[in-house]
């Protein structure tokens, strides 16, 4: 509607115009608040002061799930059921006012499948990429024959490009890494020592049906074969000649290997662990 009005300032008339006015749907911009727990292992990344306790989040708009849980600190790669009021939803959710979050990490001994499981599926098969801090961890997962790929120069970016890929679950102690987005499988490793490092990764991703030494090389991770011991006579010590018949060899850096005492040393690791296991 424009309007017209007339004015006289000291006997001069003026004309003052009045703009349209329109009209504009306003939109709420008032905060909401949904309750939010984090179960079992997914409390590592949370601060101390919100582990194991019902967190209240405050939003605007109706952001899609997998952000408020990862402004929490926890990266979508970790997590493995969304419960919202009783019922599973995927990433996608919009979050509504006064919402009841429950969010669980990965089963590996529990069958959920009536829910939403929002991990993909398993891998064909398990092989690894590790981060630049992992290099003795990806030493002894290869001693138990998972293909595992290292680096100690791979960036961030390179990583997450291996992984993709190649089909490959990538294992970290930088737990940044795990919020990018084009990450499917991956691990946030906790321990900071490599043995138990090598525990923790077998006992969380239940890999010890799947050992068998022998097929990685330990420096470079190519695979290994059997070789005839005159392909590898000159490369060998007087005493490894005279002991030892059975030899194998790295197919990428050719190194030589055979079931000396780093074997045995290597079989009593195994049953070490997998005594903890059963125990």
């Amino acid at each position: 509607m424009t309007g017209l009005r007339y004015e006289t300032i000291s006997n001069i008339a003026i004309t003052i115009a009045w703009a349209p006015i329109t009209w504009a749907r306003i939109i709420s911009l008032k905060p909401y608040l949904a309750n939010f727990r984090f179960y079992e292992e997914l409390n590592e990344f949370l601060a101390a002061e919100r582990c194991k306790q019902t967190i209240e989040y405050c939003f605007k708009g109706q952001p899609a799930i997998k952000d408020p849980i990862e402004v929490l600190g926890v990266p979508h790669s970790e997590v493995d059921l969304i419960v919202v009021n009783g019922e599973s939803v995927g990433f996608d959710y919009k979050l509504k006012n006064a919402d009841r979050v429950a969010v669980y990490p990965v089963f590996e001994s529990l069958d959920i499948s009536p829910l939403q499981r929002l991990r993909p599926k398993p891998l064909r098969k398990t092989a690894f990429v590790v981060d630049v801090n992992l290099g003795k961890l990806a030493r002894r997962l290869r001693m138990m024959g998972f293909d595992t790929a290292y680096g100690n120069r791979l960036v961030d970016r390179e990583i997450v490009d291996i992984a993709a890929r190649e089909k490959r679950i990538i294992l970290t102690r930088d737990r940044r890494l795990l919020f990018r987005r084009a990450i499917t499988h991956g691990y946030w490793v906790r321990s900071d020592d490599p043995d138990t490092q090598l525990r923790e990764v077998m006992q969380r991703l239940d890999l010890y049906q799947q050992i068998k030494p022998l097929r990685f090389c330990l420096e470079c991770n190519g695979k290994i074969e059997a070789v005839d011991r005159e392909q590898v006579w000159s490369s060998l010590e007087p005493l490894t000649r005279r002991y030892y018949s059975e030899f194998y060899r790295c197919r990428r850096c050719h190194k030589v290997y055979w079931e000396g005492s780093h074997v045995a040393h290597m079989n009593d690791a195994i049953r070490q662990m997998v005594d903890l296991r059963q125990g």
